[in-house]
């Protein structure tokens, strides 16, 4: 099933998988207010939908994922705050997983719209950068996410020269996790990555990525702590007693998400 806006088309598939194409091709999909905006609903939705269970984000027309903030719409608009920044609280609090599939051109609001993302997979030709320092910008929470995701060094690398990454060095230092030759490639990767999460109990596969991502930071206690309501709340569910079960039955789990 397909429908159409102008700027995100919305795709699901399997009835599970929700691509999101941002689709401003022309624009090397460059984030304006409508399509910021398109993504941010999407998103809620995509969360509220227990027959959803992973999102897929991807830049229509071969050039670009996304070039980042519509500059052209910016400079139109007096020096920003807040206002007409992509609304990146949305993913953040996204509790499924989110895969990025890059492209091509991988830049500034484009690149840390992928950051918000739980794995990111590119195309051999892709391209990273953060080149707001160049337009006297300071970005946004690629300040604060980058050098938490590759070494210091290498982030700092990125924003400091506005400069960019290729794909094969952005793979190497863990930033995308798997790479393709092409982008016909790269799809078969996004359905073999998606398929093998569908494989999972859902409730558990929310936990762990609450767990992981707000305990990264702390200490292994205090992420235990963390961990230790999840684990007895899984515990308590259907799913927790059908696993087990299939797997001594030799079948494939049929989960019911409760």
């Amino acid at each position: 099933m397909t429908t159409q806006g102008q700027s995100l088309l919305k795709t699901i598939a399997d009835d599970q998988i929700l691509f999101l194409r941002l689709n401003r091709p022309e624009q090397m999909n460059a984030l304006d207010e409508e399509l910021r905006n398109s993504i941010a609903a999407a998103i809620e939705e995509f969360d509220r939908d227990a027959q959803l269970r992973v999102a897929v984000l991807v830049g229509e027309g071969g050039r670009a994922f996304s070039a980042g903030a519509d500059l052209k719409e910016l400079a139109q608009r007096p020096p920003l705050g807040r206002e007409g920044r992509i609304p990146y609280d949305q993913l953040e609090r996204c509790r499924k997983p989110l895969i990025a599939a890059i492209d091509g051109y991988c830049l500034a609001g484009g690149f840390e719209l992928t950051l918000h993302c739980d794995i990111r997979l590119a195309t051999e030709q892709s391209q990273f950068g953060l080149p707001e320092p160049r337009w006297s910008l300071l970005g946004g929470p690629g300040l604060h996410h980058l050098s938490r995701t590759i070494p210091l060094g290498e982030a700092l690398l990125l924003q400091l020269t506005g400069g960019r990454m290729d794909a094969r060095r952005a793979f190497e230092i863990g930033l995308v996790q798997r790479l393709a030759a092409d982008r016909d490639e790269l799809m078969q990767s996004v359905d073999d990555v998606a398929s093998q999460i569908l494989l999972c109990a859902p409730l558990a596969v929310e936990a762990i990525k609450r767990v992981v991502k707000c305990g990264r930071d702390l200490p292994p206690e205090y992420s235990r702590k963390l961990a230790e309501p999840l684990v007895e709340m899984i515990a308590r569910t259907r799913d927790r007693e059908e696993g087990p079960r299939a797997f001594a039955e030799r079948r494939m789990p049929v989960w019911r998400m409760e």
